[in-house]
Formats: C-alpha cells, structure tokens, sequence
C-alpha cells in the first residue's frame, strides 16, 4: 500500500506503507489513513525520527569496503536512512515556513499492522 505525504510547503511524496508505518510510529504517530503533523509537532517529530534512525543504523547489516566493490551503486541496498531522509527534508522545511503550516498523509486504509505473511 502507498502512503502519501502531503506538505503545504513543499509539495508531496509517497512512500510504501512498510517503510512509513515505523517513521509514524518513531514520531508517535498512528498509522491511519488520514493523519496530520501539526507545525508545533513537527521539531519533536523529527527530533523523535532522528534518534529512531540512529538506533536503526547499529542494527542495518553494514557492508565491507570488498563486499561494496563488488556490488554495483544501482544494487546496493536502501537502508531506512535513506528511505527516512525525504521526510525528514520535508519536516524540517515545513517547520521553518509560515505559521499555519502543516503535513498531511493519505493510504487507502490504516496500515498500523504489518500483514499476515
């Protein structure tokens, strides 16, 4: 399922429910579809982000310079860093903007559970 996050100062992006459910709930946010980030939300959100992406790097299987060489750019994996980077952009930008921004996200329907596998 796709999450779309929707800025009222940057614009849009959309983003898999399995990569956004653990940013919401970093940011103690739950995972329905329709929420909104409020302006007065947004620095504790991404202060809340921020150290749930430090504590996911230690655990990230990290690759050896070798393993690396062997492995073209365009295959490499795409750790939650990366994938947690344009929403922090977009928090960030948001926060910094007129007083009565905020950021809104859409999916078809709650998505607070990974599904049965």
């Amino acid at each position: 399922m796709l999450v779309k996050f929707i800025s009222s100062e940057t614009g849009e992006m959309v983003m898999m429910a399995e990569t956004a459910r653990p940013l919401l709930q970093a940011m103690g946010k739950a995972c329905t579809a329709r929420g909104v980030i409020t302006k007065a939300e947004m620095p504790l959100a991404a202060e809340a982000l921020k150290r749930y992406l430090a504590a996911q790097a230690g655990q990230e299987p990290q690759l050896s310079e070798a393993e690396e060489a062997e492995i073209p750019p365009m295959a490499r994996p795409v750790g939650m860093q990366q994938r947690a980077w344009p929403l922090l952009n977009m928090l960030g930008r948001t926060a910094r903007a007129r007083k009565e921004s905020h950021i809104v996200w859409e999916a078809a329907a709650d998505f607070g559970q990974p599904p049965d596998t």
